[in-house]
């Protein structure tokens, strides 16, 4: 059952709106509300802190043992578990993604706490001894998260970044996405369920539209410069997290990105061309065009380029676009009816400026209500046009042709942020050197990237994050032999 009023959550408790406001949840199949959620400004923002600070430090959070915690992130995986139609529902609903992909996603959702449960487990008294001075490394939170996640997969993306932030024992304030705000609706219940104290974990919603005036400070601006803060978490668009990471340098504040751009598929002349349209096709399309490493900029070489579009294409133009809740569904509704203005615009300009429209750019025609585009693929796009570098996250592939190593390698660097590359060629020593300029994160050569659908972070991931929520100090025991250094005879001064 879908609540018809969300609203925050702060101490344990569900709280209004300061500001005395609430903003419609629109479903993005049929562009009807289904909820009204309470905005979230400053001084929402300003209570969940103060909450997550009474309870960072002595008390019924920090005092458990690692193994405690651990208990309770196992127990918080397990009420993911048992509601995982319901979850999955919820996220069809509240984001347009496709039933199927959010399923998995619920799926991977519980692993992140599995995960992060095993990972204190392993940490559990962990020692350093140095010669003749015995002691140990004590690990502790390193403070309160402020944590900003995406519309694009909200669920998991919310997973992600509380798993690791709780498993350190620290607390959390969540800022749930104005478009997509349902996913965070069931955490509450599933985390007092499973025994994590009042006020770990605080969740307050976004600003939203309303007629009237608006708050000066809406919840994102909040908790990204609150002083309270010094951890942050964000997840979005490489735009937005540059706008973040600047906030955070300013104000000294640690922070972790997970940042969605356009990542390269550069397909050469002598490569497996079905194989790799068909993976760039699942890689552009997938999760509505979301996914974080999406492959919606296509390179190919010049004399297999035709040949290339028109395999995307064909494909683009046999994927099953229909409600988010039809399991047969491959294409789902975007988000917002907001958002799918800005990409029909997008497809639009970059036609008016040469592009050539091979499939899709409009509205399926048994569709006609909801934010639904049928996949649409745009061939000849050239670097100079806007739509090449601009981040759409929806249905919406470029393909451009080069004729150099050279001159793809330019293109590929040209999508600054890009978090992955992808190269199909049947020369390996070409695909290392092309890896080797191209420079990205990440290069998948004549693969698949395998965080798709079906896998969650992986134990590594998990690591890293759990390191980054984490402060240590070294604690030093003296041994009985030990002489007190003094100063009048210099006993005990370096030399």
């Amino acid at each position: 059952m879908v609540p018809e009023s969300i609203r925050h959550f702060i101490g344990g408790q569900q709280v209004r709106s300061s500001f005395g406001k609430a903003f419609p949840a629109v479903d993005p199949a049929t562009g009807k509300e289904y909820a009204r959620v309470e905005v979230g400004v400053g001084a929402d923002i300003n209570q969940a802190v103060l909450a997550a600070q009474n309870l960072f430090g002595p008390g019924p959070w920090a005092d458990m043992t690692a193994l405690e915690r651990a208990a309770v992130l196992a127990r918080i995986a397990d009420g993911i578990d048992s509601r995982a139609g319901q979850i999955a529902d919820f996220e069809a609903l509240g984001s347009g993604l496709p039933i199927t992909q959010a399923s998995h996603h619920v799926a991977a959702a519980a692993q992140c706490f599995r995960l992060a449960a095993g990972l204190i487990r392993e940490r559990h008294g962990e020692t350093s001894v140095s010669p003749g001075r015995p002691g140990y490394l004590a690990l502790r939170p390193a403070g309160v998260t402020g944590v900003v996640t995406s519309w694009r997969t909200p669920f998991l993306a919310q997973a992600r970044a509380l798993a690791p932030a709780l498993a350190a024992g620290g607390t959390v304030v969540l800022q749930a996405d104005i478009w997509a705000p349902l996913s965070a609706a069931l955490l509450p219940e599933i985390v007092t369920d499973a025994g994590l104290p009042a006020g770990v974990l605080n969740i307050v919603h976004g600003t939203g539209s309303w007629r009237g005036t608006r708050p000066t400070t809406g919840a994102r601006d909040a908790l990204v410069t609150h002083a309270g803060v010094p951890l942050l978490s964000f997840a979005g668009d490489a735009a937005a997290g540059e706008e973040v990471a600047r906030e955070a340098a300013e104000r000294g504040k640690r922070l972790t990105t997970n940042l969605a751009s356009h990542s390269p598929c550069v397909i050469l002349a002598d490569a497996d061309i079905e194989r790799a349209a068909d993976s760039a096709l699942f890689g552009a399309f997938a999760l509505n065009g979301g996914r974080r490493t999406a492959t919606a900029r296509i390179l190919a070489e010049r004399s297999v380029y035709e040949a290339v579009v028109t395999r995307v294409a064909d494909g683009a133009g046999r994927l099953r676009v229909g409600a988010p809740s039809d399991p047969a569904t491959e294409i789902g509704a975007l988000v917002h009816a907001e958002h799918y203005d800005q990409v029909m615009s997008g497809v639009r300009r970059g036609i008016r400026d040469g592009a050539r429209l091979a499939a899709g750019g409009r509205r399926p025609g048994d569709l006609t209500e909801g934010s639904y585009l049928s996949p649409t693929v745009l061939a000849d796009v050239t670097p100079d046009m806007r739509i090449f570098t601009e981040v759409m996250s929806a249905p919406v592939a470029c393909v451009t042709p080069f004729d150099s190593e050279e001159q793809a390698v330019t293109l590929a660097r040209a999508l600054t942020g890009a978090p992955a590359a992808y190269l199909w060629t049947a020369d390996q020593r070409r695909a290392n050197r092309l890896a080797m300029a191209i420079g990205s994160p990440m290069t998948w050569v004549n693969a698949h990237n395998p965080d798709d659908l079906r896998t969650p972070p992986g134990h590594a991931e998990i690591a890293d994050d759990l390191d980054f929520y984490t402060g240590s100090g070294a604690i030093y025991v003296a041994a009985d032999d030990d002489p007190a250094p003094r100063l009048s005879t210099g006993t005990g001064l370096p030399g």
